[in-house]
């Protein structure tokens, strides 16, 4: 069993459908950010950066006591690694893939983030912060079509962990800059029609 410390953030999306298209027996404990839920001690001691989502795997690789597992590139990498599905065994293909999933972790997740947050929730607007990560969410999302012009998903042929981890994030993407990207337009149907997601 997996205890998945949730919150529907594009973070904690990419984690559950994970969990889903595996089909590993997990229960979702639904952790409320606004009222600080990812504070307290308790789960600091799993995630010491206090950020959701978190795993706890009660039966670990190699067997042991739980193991906790933060960061959701990490849960990603881990369960890929648990199930040997998602993530090819290819040497090639293998570094094909960690490289789109990096690039979502470090571009993808933090520019989208900033962009979201400083055109819908920051309180005062900052014209400077909307022009600046709105310009670098179209050239991330240039990047992201280019790929998907050239192959199929974005570590190749096969689905992988890195479409999972980006999918999340360009969810409101896909609506809003309809038929501005059609490679991507292509793949997100193409992910929205995967049960698992």
């Amino acid at each position: 069993m997996i205890d998945l410390y949730y919150w529907p953030t594009p973070n904690g999306k990419k984690v559950s459908i994970m969990l889903e298209e595996v089909g590993l027996p997990h229960r979702l404990l639904a952790m409320n950010m606004l009222e600080g839920d990812h504070l307290t001690p308790e789960y600091r001691r799993i995630n010491p950066n206090g950020r959701l989502p978190a795993i706890v795997d009660h039966e670990p690789i190699g067997g042991g006591p739980p193991l906790p597992v933060f960061e959701s590139g990490a849960i990603l990498l881990y369960l890929a690694e648990k199930t040997g599905r998602f993530l090819p065994t290819d040497p090639v293909k293998r570094a094909i893939c960690w490289q789109w999933l990096m690039f979502q972790v470090s571009g993808v997740g933090p520019m989208f983030g900033q962009e979201v947050h400083f055109t819908h929730y920051a309180k005062d607007r900052h014209e400077y912060a909307i022009e600046r990560y709105s310009r670098e969410v179209d050239r991330l999302m240039m990047v992201i079509d280019k790929r998907l012009g050239e192959a199929a998903w974005l570590a190749g042929d096969d689905y992988t962990i890195a479409d999972m981890a980006t999918l999340p994030y360009l969810r409101r993407q896909l609506i809003e800059k309809a038929g501005r990207f059609p490679n991507v337009d292509r793949w997100g149907a193409a992910m929205l029609a995967r049960p698992a997601v």
